[in-house]
């Protein structure tokens, strides 16, 4: 081995995680490091060609509120945009596009690149060293030993990774790449834990042998919005997708093949995903199911690929062909790529602390699908999120630590730390105790601030908010501050705006509380400031749900309450007898860094609670007691 570089920060992997990490580590000042396996495959995306969807959205664009990077390059990369849940309300609405994927890839490999502070370097690494229990550095197959003041793991499924193709399987990690073999195993002699778990991808298939007219089409939005609150040129739909279904016949096929489903035989051994599952899972789990909705989503413009989103599978190549030709629009087709099962090693992330640095290795941090997750967002968010710590570190800087409260961001990494994962987990809007709070619209509000202190957030950026924040209190001090009176030139105003008499003295804002009104036509008619979509967008929906969003911030603080009432570190959990014995097992492995998170860890009660802060309050008393006697 000999000395090759020395590093505040080197992440391993050039994913979506290891992108965000690397990004932010080097953009807060930090000398930073990005190894990858290939320099061809930075940003890859090994499975669908999408961005965002239900809390995905939410995620990608918390990332971009505190100065990622996946929000902007999705902007300018993106083919096609559509809005989901546009008939539900705010809190659930999520922006999803489909991505150019050698574009997307392309446009992050130049902004690495052109990153001040990043070495980004294609090599194999096999070994994190660790000294006295902090990690010095890692060793990688060339012979070079890179010295690194941190480490962050960021390996997606390429650890100890296995493609299974029906009978077929062999070493590998997605797309045909190299698996990382030695750097699992030396994760291990660390005393790493990890868990075993497998996703798939479906079959790529040529588009020049697909039949789009049995197909329905799909379009994108007419209005359309971005992911980055620093887009300003309007992003554009350049392609279509199409919707297509299975049917009794495809179902049959799978049904008399099951017998040859790696799942079905014992090759696959690893935990897969519950809410991705593969067609032949749903086939077994939906039985009275008539038929599955397919998606045929292009791979990019320049490629005649399409992906068929909703058959996963890790069927023999024959079956494969057979069910595909029983789809209406498919019954020609031809497969590009085989669809399969992929399996890989992932670290157990109840080892990690809510900095997603690992408890029992100073300095060595962990994040995206080798925390036991899944999706190119959760592996973006958790990547910034140890990028920003980890420079923290190097800084010796407070760590940025989201609450449950603050962002979907806080919620996944909570969820992972605190309560584990036994399947690959997948970030969905049900997660979120306060999603109202936690709109997409609003995560510049809640976030901005916290990627201004870590050094993320340009001037350009800051000061965008505060223009949108001084539009919002604007347009909402004007709307309380205007009074109707129950007179007839009020009601023959409000009349040819269709809107309904009223009879009683209010303030215009509470007009906004109807589902037919909204501020463009209140502005049309009363003197309200000119503010940007944006602002109105949210003025809009504060009023609206102002009840329900009064509600919910009063029931976070409370929750705050909780979060704020710290742990001290090296509590003897399993010395305080009255807990019950659950409960000192799950804290000592856990150890939560504040009673809100204790009290979300499965097995502790909340009369276990009330115990730790007995016993919590008892030992400080003891502790002023000495401190007071000592010092007379």
């Amino acid at each position: 081995m000999f000395k090759a570089g020395k590093y505040d920060v080197i992440v391993i992997g050039a994913g979506h995680a290891g992108i965000e990490a690397a990004l932010a580590s080097a953009r807060i000042g930090c000398k930073t490091l990005m190894t990858t396996l290939s320099l061809e495959n930075i940003a890859m995306m090994p499975c669908n060609p999408s961005i965002g969807g239900p809390a995905k959205g939410h995620l990608v664009r918390e990332v971009d509120a505190l100065g990622g990077q996946m929000g902007i390059t999705a902007d300018e990369t993106c083919i096609q945009f559509r809005m989901l849940n546009t008939s539900k309300g705010a809190a659930v609405r999520a922006l999803r596009a489909q991505a150019d994927k050698k574009i997307y890839q392309v446009a992050m490999k130049e902004v690495c690149e052109n990153t001040n502070n990043l070495d980004i370097k294609q090599v194999l690494i096999e070994r994190v060293v660790v000294e006295n229990e902090k990690v010095i550095g890692v060793e990688a197959e060339t012979g070079e030993f890179f010295e690194g003041k941190t480490v962050i793991l960021a390996s997606g499924t390429y650890l100890n990774g296995k493609i299974i193709i029906g009978e077929t399987t062999y070493k590998g990690g997605p797309n045909g790449q190299r698996a990382a073999i030695n750097l699992s195993d030396s994760l291990k002699e660390l005393g790493v834990k990890f868990m075993r778990f497998k996703t798939g991808t479906p079959a790529r298939v040529d588009a020049r042998t697909l039949d789009f007219s049995k197909m329905e089409l799909q379009a994108g939005d007419e209005n359309i919005q971005s992911f980055s609150f620093m887009t300003d040129t309007p992003v554009k739909n350049k392609t279509f997708c199409y919707l297509t279904y299975t049917n009794e016949k495809t179902h049959e096929i799978l049904r008399k093949n099951l017998h040859r489903a790696p799942m079905a035989n014992g090759i696959i051994e690893g935990t897969g995903p519950r809410y991705c599952p593969s067609i032949e899972s749903k086939i077994i789990m939906f039985p009275n199911k008539e038929r599955h909705q397919l998606f045929l989503e292009p791979e990019g413009l320049h490629t005649q690929e399409f992906y068929v989103q909703g058959m996963s599978t890790s069927m023999p190549m024959d079956v494969q062909i057979e069910f595909l030709h029983t789809i209406p629009g498919l019954e020609n087709v031809k497969i590009m790529r085989p669809g399969y099962a992929i399996e890989y090693d992932c670290i157990d992330p109840l080892q990690l602390k809510s900095t997603l640095e690992f408890k029992g290795i100073t300095g060595f941090f962990s994040a995206g699908q080798s925390n036991g997750s899944s999706g190119y967002e959760e592996a973006a968010a958790q990547g910034l999120i140890a990028g920003i710590n980890a420079a923290m570190f190097v800084k010796n800087e407070e760590p940025l630590i989201l609450k449950r409260t603050e962002g979907y961001i806080g919620v996944l990494i909570d969820d992972l730390v605190t309560k584990g994962t036994q399947e690959p987990y997948r970030m969905m809007t049900s997660r979120a105790e306060y999603r109202l709070l936690l709109r997409q619209d609003n995560a510049d509000i809640r976030l901005t601030p916290h990627g201004r202190r870590v050094g993320l957030v340009s001037d350009e950026r800051w000061n965008r908010l505060q223009i949108k924040k001084a539009e919002i209190k604007s347009a909402t001090d004007r709307l309380n501050e205007i009074i109707l009176t129950p007179n007839r030139e009020t009601n023959e105003k409000l009349n040819s705006i269709g809107i309904s008499e009223i009879n009683s003295v209010m303030p215009l804002s509470d007009l906004l509380r109807r589902t037919e009104i909204s501020y463009e036509k209140l502005q049309k008619y009363f003197d309200l400031p000119k503010i940007s979509d944006t602002a109105r967008y949210q003025v809009n929906t504060n009023f609206f749900y102002e009840g329900y969003i009064k509600k919910q911030s009063e029931l976070a603080m409370k929750i705050e309450k909780l979060e704020s009432r710290l742990i001290p570190e090296g509590i003897p959990y399993k010395e305080i007898l009255n807990l019950r014995s659950e409960a000192r097992e799950k804290l000592s492995k856990i150890q939560p860094r504040s009673i809100g998170q204790a009290s979300r860890i499965s097995g502790v009660s909340p009369a276990d609670i009330s115990v730790l802060i007995v016993w919590i309050e008892h030992q400080n008393r003891i502790k002023n007691q000495n401190d007071f006697e000592s010092c007379n």
